[in-house]
């Protein structure tokens, strides 16, 4: 720790952070939320009008004009549909001047005569994250969030929706800038990709963010509303296997005020397929089982969100807002399993028919304050965040032998419930120093209670009687405190970023039958830096390196386990600890006028990584629960490629190769293992007359491998096409999601003296029809238009 204080305090007092150039600096901001204000143009013009100089402000709303002399001037501020700005300036002194903050306001008038034009997705690098334009690509405007993450680059999706970072499931995702309601469970199923502005991978975070996820951030920052009065958007979908949608957000806006509210209606139905090999007893008198699992899930969502921006005045903004995602869901299981012995003589038969109920309801307070200061990118916030949501689950498991002969077993049910109530308060200050570099500090408090209650029973007679003990509570407790201060500043064509952030954990575990009583209190520093060189207007390299914690997520700790297989069970493991990560990076970025080139080197080494151990039990059944090993290390070459040959193609691909060794062992497994994977990606998009577009997305992912299990190739196709009309206030897409049903998950896990084959196909391939109609809108309507103080 006292290293790592060192080695900061030395590398600040030796940045450079006062620039010799004369510089006009100042601040732009949108009403009425005083939100910083991206790419304005900004124009310095002398009396005849001859132009002096001009900048474009960045995404924090500052821009910078060098070499001004003295006289007098006119400053114009310029952005399409809002109402353009003019400002007298005399120049006397040679130094730094500092502006007044300019608002812009919406433009109603030019508001209505805005045509929209065709856009693409284009990549580009900021100091500490790689950030991925949405444009108007037919995935990203006619799937959700889920399949737009599918074409962002260094991230996949897996066959059940988990997402991951070049390979690494550690990973946080946020939306703009915090952990919201949104990234719960499958409700990134239920928000459209069109409502997403920009995607931020964030590899190695700054210090503002919580060091949390060892492979780094997915920040989704989803679009804010810009029109004044009152706007709109309706989007249905058809889907087959069944999925209907229907997704209406309405808006109003004003100098003073911004309501804003979205519902979502989801009724969806998935089908499964499962299939397991298993040999048993290898090496005495082998048992083989062939299983065969059948799935039908029925999932009814409905999401509110709705809450409002009030603009007290110039300096100072408040937003609250409310959101609720409700979930109930139906499935239906059927398993079959066939044993045989050695000579491929049937042995028995059974099959087991389960069905559930689940309900869910996620609720999220939101509180912001904003406060804006004379002095251009200085900026007070203050969030705070209140989470609450409960769950039920009912199961019931009907089990009978078909062979040797007709037996119906004891009928099972399982019932568990659980709640949890999470406030998070948290402030930060942005403070120039002068034009060229800034401080920020801040603090977070955030504190977590979730109780869980599981019963197993098994019916006997007319009465019900408790299976293995299964009958128990859980509590968990987490106190998370953490400050961070960070230092940016610029010196030419050099930028550079270096923080520090403090975090203290305070974890309690506790449950009725005193089995999982745990207390766990550890304190961490987590050292982050960004350093970046712009060579050229088309070419900038970069450099990083942070540290970063991976706590484990409540699945990971939940000791209780459903049982729905007769044969296998994943529970989780109290003892669970975090495990920490140091990552660095190399990334260059070169753009041509029509090609973009983007590759990286990166290495990340962690310590107590959290691996999935799997064991038979001595009742036969096949037990997987997280542990923790000692080392795992990965490196490895990323490349991506976005070419434009002619206005209405875009070609884009992806490659990510990477090697990993792990080392350590738990209890008589021994984890040491290398190997070598890779994920590619190549998608392709044509835009035709008359605002007809057609894309195709193929994603890639090479086999991979543990100690204990090895999973198989990935492949996946995605199509869709999309037609606008009726003066852009309609569109209509068609897509199809996993064609061909190439998605299939193939996994073996093996030992001395069994081997488990599996196939997995969560969700068959599905056929969507998507209709949007907007309203007074030439824009897509966002679902969040909540004021984003510093959370971007």
């Amino acid at each position: 720790m006292k290293t790592s204080l060192i080695f900061f305090l030395i590398l600040i007092l030796a940045l450079p952070v006062w620039s010799q150039n004369v510089q006009l600096t100042g601040l732009v901001q949108e009403s009425p939320a005083l939100q910083s204000f991206p790419y304005v143009t900004v124009t310095l013009k002398d009396t005849t009008g001859k132009l002096i100089a001009a900048a474009m402000t960045n995404e924090k709303g500052i821009f910078k004009l060098d070499g001004v002399p003295h006289g007098k001037f006119e400053l114009q501020y310029r952005f399409t549909s809002f109402q353009s700005v003019s400002k007298a300036l005399v120049v006397q002194q040679d130094k730094t001047v500092w502006l007044p903050v300019v608002i812009l306001q919406p433009d109603a008038k030019l508001l209505n005569e805005v045509s929209v034009t065709a856009e693409r997705s284009s990549v580009n690098l900021k100091l500490d994250k790689k950030v991925f334009e949405v444009g108007r690509d037919v995935l990203s405007q006619s799937g959700t969030i889920t399949d737009l993450l599918s074409i962002v680059p260094s991230v996949s999706v897996g066959p059940g929706g988990a997402i991951s970072l070049r390979g690494n499931n550690n990973v946080l995702v946020l939306i703009d800038g915090r952990r919201s309601g949104l990234t719960q469970g499958n409700a990134l199923e239920q928000v459209p990709a069109d409502q997403v502005e920009r995607v931020e991978v964030i590899a190695n975070p700054s210090s503002r963010y919580d060091a949390g996820g060892s492979a780094g951030i997915i920040n989704i920052i989803l679009k804010k509303n810009k029109k004044a009065g009152f706007s709109g958007q309706l989007r249905v979908v058809g889907g087959i296997p069944n999925e209907t949608r229907i997704s209406p957000s309405l808006n109003y806006k004003s100098n003073k005020i911004n309501l804003f509210a979205t519902y979502g209606l989801r009724l969806s139905d998935y089908v499964g397929l499962y299939t397991m090999q298993q040999a048993t007893g290898l090496l005495t008198q082998p048992v083989y089982l062939n299983q065969r699992q059948d799935e039908d899930r029925h999932d009814d969502a409905r999401l509110l969100y709705f809450g409002a921006d009030y603009q007290i005045n110039d300096h100072n903004t408040l937003t609250a807002a409310f959101l609720r995602n409700a979930t109930n869901d139906h499935d239906k299981t059927r398993l079959n399993y066939l044993y045989s012995g050695k000579n491929g003589a049937i042995d028995s038969s059974l099959n087991r028919r389960g069905e559930s109920w689940e309900k869910r309801s996620y609720n999220q307070l939101e509180f912001n304050y904003t406060r804006s200061f004379k002095r251009t990118g200085k900026k007070l916030t203050v969030d705070m965040q209140y989470d609450f949501w409960d769950s039920h689950k009912d199961w019931n498991l009907v089990t009978g032998r078909l062979l040797p002969e007709n037996v119906t077993l004891p009928m099972i049910r399982t019932g568990s419930a659980g709640a949890s109530k999470d406030l998070m308060v948290k402030t930060d200050l942005v403070q120039p120093l002068d034009s060229s570099s800034t401080i920020e500090f801040g603090l977070k408090a955030e504190n977590r209670r979730v109780s869980s209650d599981f019963i197993a029973e098994e019916q006997r007679g007319t009465a019900w009687e408790i299976i293995e003990q299964i009958d128990n509570h859980l509590l968990y407790k987490e106190l998370i405190a953490s400050a961070y201060v960070q230092f940016l500043g610029k010196t030419g064509a050099f930028s550079y970023q270096a923080g520090l952030r403090g975090e203290w954990t305070r974890v309690g575990i506790e449950d009725r039958m005193e089995r999982y009583t745990n207390n766990k209190n550890y304190h961490r520093l987590f050292p982050t830096l960004n350093l970046s060189y712009r060579f050229n207007t088309g070419t900038t390299l970069q450099g990083s390196y942070s540290k970063r914690i991976n706590r484990p997520s409540l699945n990971m700790i939940y000791p209780f386990n459903e049982l729905t297989d007769l044969t296998t069970r994943y529970i989780g493991n109290p003892d669970l600890n975090p495990s920490y990560a140091h990552v660095f990076e190399l990334a260059l970025l070169r753009n041509w006028s029509s090609l973009t080139f983007n590759p990286a080197l990166y290495y990340q080494k962690n310590n107590g990584v959290i691996e999935d151990y799997t064991y038979r039990s001595a009742e036969g059944l096949f037990i997987t629960m997280p542990v923790n090993i000692p080392k795992q290390m990965r490196y490895g070459f990323e490349m991506s490629l976005l070419y434009n040959p002619v206005k209405w193609l875009q070609l884009n691909t992806e490659l990510n190769i990477f090697h990993y060794v792990e080392q350590g062992n738990y209890q008589s497994q021994r984890f040491d293992y290398s190997g070598n994977t890779l994920t590619t990606r190549v998608n392709a998009q044509v835009k035709l007359k008359k605002k007809l577009a057609f894309q195709a997305l193929y994603n890639f992912r090479g086999a991979n491998a543990t100690a204990q299990t090895r999973t198989g190739a990935l492949h996946s196709i995605d199509f869709g096409s999309s037609k606008t009309f009726l003066k852009d206030k309609v569109t209509l897409m068609f897509d199809v999601n996993n064609l061909f049903e190439l998605r299939k998950f193939k996994g073996r896990t093996e030992a001395a003296d069994y081997h488990i084959d599996q196939v997995s196909i969560p969700n068959a391939a599905r056929y969507r029809l998507t209709l949007v109609y907007r309203l007074n809108l030439k824009d897509n309507q966002a679902v969040r238009q909540a004021q984003s103080g510093n959370r971007n």
